[in-house]
């Protein structure tokens, strides 16, 4: 197995420090949630019991993100979660979630396929490439939070989205920003 599929493992001490074991030194909850959005799994174990802490922690993060104001979960959602324990949806809730944040990723890559298919017209322009990259960098981090917000916006959630509505939806947009650009222009 390569390094990264393996997950990344973290080691809790009895002083509850946590040591990343790949670069041998501490690290924060902080540190751990900066690996989890670059897309590494993370393990984290206590040293003295062997016991798996990953998602105590992954718990511990989202409720210190919650509580800075960061509020990515709704209320009703956090209701709902806390009634799932103690109802008999208990045993379907995490399936649920599974697939539900799967269908997320899903979509966001097929929306980021749909973006780098179109054939742009500045191609030719000096310096292009660099600008593309930039802007598919952009996108990329857009989609990363519209991903931790839980929701992938109206089209996808009830499965409308199409190739052919998306692109008309694209052609207005573009349209729009022409139109913006010619209006900046004569000022």
């Amino acid at each position: 197995m390569s390094d990264e599929a393996k997950p990344l493992l973290i080691k809790r001490y009895a002083s509850r420090r946590l040591y990343n074991t790949e670069t041998s030194d501490y690290v924060t909850l902080e540190d751990i949630a900066s690996f989890i959005r670059e897309g590494r799994e993370v393990q984290i174990i206590d040293l003295k019991s062997g016991d798996d802490l990953t998602r105590q922690y992954l718990l511990q993060i989202i409720a210190e993100h919650e509580s800075r104001g960061e509020n990515v979960l709704p209320v009703d959602v956090l209701t709902d979660l806390v009634r799932s324990y103690t109802t008999s949806a208990q045993s379907v809730v995490p399936q649920f979630l599974a697939a539900s944040f799967e269908m997320l990723r899903e979509g966001q890559s097929q929306l980021m396929e749909q973006f780098s298919s179109f054939p742009n017209p500045m191609a030719n322009m000096p310096g292009f490439d660099a600008l593309q990259r930039q802007q598919q960098a952009f996108l990329k981090s857009m989609m990363a939070g519209w991903g931790s917000a839980g929701s992938s916006g109206p089209e996808m959630e009830s499965g409308e989205g199409t190739p052919a509505k998306d692109r008309d939806e694209l052609n207005a947009i573009k349209k729009q920003l022409a139109d913006l650009q010619s209006k900046l222009s004569k000022l």
